[in-house]
């Protein structure tokens, strides 16, 4: 198939673009490369793929020098025209919609990156899927959606009307842009909300990255809510399993769905929302704990209240997706964390 990854130069669509290429697919990855953070990371991972920085040229397509199968256009969603273009002349049978503006702290500084980033962004891709149509359109969630909800584990059939930040609500506003074009248009659409993602070649403003770059550098680490934090810490390789799985298993309408009763899940509409987490809660002390074993050093705590914007737990009712899609991760944290400590050292030369 010919299928079509955003934010090919971030985190989670750099692991999917390197699987969808093992699988013999033709891929086009699409990327601003914007300065949300250290672009040489960004660059790093595009060079994996057989792309090199200085081939790059805006809203032009580069084929890498790795696979014939791979081609990279840096473009920004927000640009609707270069957008319905690169559909119609590429003919895409499916979609991967990784890109975004994350981050829920930043969200609180610079709201308006998540206006262009996340909402134009998105109903350009849903009205180029429109008029140029796919069979499958997947695209990236947050767990940042179940808000203020306290019910244990987040299912997908929970209420997620009370988000409590921007990126939080923008994430819930694409699983309800969607659905209404997976109504009007008959688009079949998924969204997929990931707990925590971790893992090599991870972002930068993530914890494990800064956990790790502050130890070794041997300043203090930040630790939120005075430690009494709870993650669903999901692996990389299990997500883009996870992600694979979903993307060649299209929704159909849920034909039990009742309007009376209504499953917030799925929809008479060829449209369904799935949690992807590792369905297990890891204390934030455990976590640095682990991390401190792998890197033979203690680190520095400065303790600190929990932030605007943030939640003090999150753990994944995974059901659904280990039933439709007979999957569900599985990757031990301190497996996950070795293998993100031994990237960093050979990235950094730490």
């Amino acid at each position: 198939m010919k299928i079509l990854v955003t934010g090919a130069a971030g985190f989670i669509g750099f692991h999917t673009v390197l699987r969808l290429l093992e699988q013999g697919h033709e891929v086009v990855g699409l990327d601003n490369i914007n300065d949300y953070y250290d672009v040489r990371v960004k660059y790093g991972r595009l060079a994996r793929t057989g792309i090199a920085a200085e081939s790059i040229v805006q809203d032009a397509m580069v084929t890498s020098a790795l696979n014939p199968q791979y081609r990279f256009v840096r473009m920004d969603l927000a640009n609707s025209a270069g957008l319905m273009d690169l559909f119609a002349a590429e003919k895409f049978d499916r979609v991967m919609h990784c890109a975004a503006q994350a981050g829920v702290r930043y969200s609180l500084t610079n709201p308006h990156a998540y206006m262009q980033g996340n909402f134009v962004a998105f109903l350009n891709l849903l009205e180029a899927c429109r008029y140029h149509p796919v069979t499958h359109f997947v695209f990236a969630s947050s767990s940042s959606v179940y808000g203020l909800n306290q019910a244990m584990p987040f299912s997908v059939r929970h209420n997620v009307d009370h988000p409590i930040s921007l990126y939080a609500a923008s994430k819930k506003s694409n699983e309800l842009m969607a659905h209404a074009y997976s109504y009007l248009y008959g688009l079949p659409c998924t969204g997929l909300r990931f707990f925590t993602v971790y893992g090599p070649w991870g972002r930068p403003d993530m914890a494990l990255f800064l956990f790790t770059k502050a130890m070794l550098e041997d300043r203090p680490i930040d630790v939120f809510n005075a430690g009494k934090m709870q993650r669903d810490f999901t692996y990389v390789d299990d997500i883009v399993e996870g992600v694979l799985r979903v993307i060649f298993k299209a929704p159909a309408g849920n034909p039990e769905w009742n309007g009376a009763k209504p499953d917030p899940s799925s929809s008479p509409a060829p449209w369904r929302i799935y949690n992807i987490g590792n369905s297990n809660q890891v204390e934030l002390m455990e976590f640095i704990e682990a991390l401190e074993e792998t890197l033979g050093k203690k680190a520095k705590k400065n303790f600190l209240p929990l932030q605007l914007g943030d939640v003090p737990a999150t753990w994944a009712d995974t059901s659904d997706l280990e039933r439709d899609m007979g999957y569900r991760p599985n990757t031990p944290v301190r497996e996950g964390i070795r293998r993100f400590v031994e990237w960093y050292r050979e990235f950094y030369g730490a």
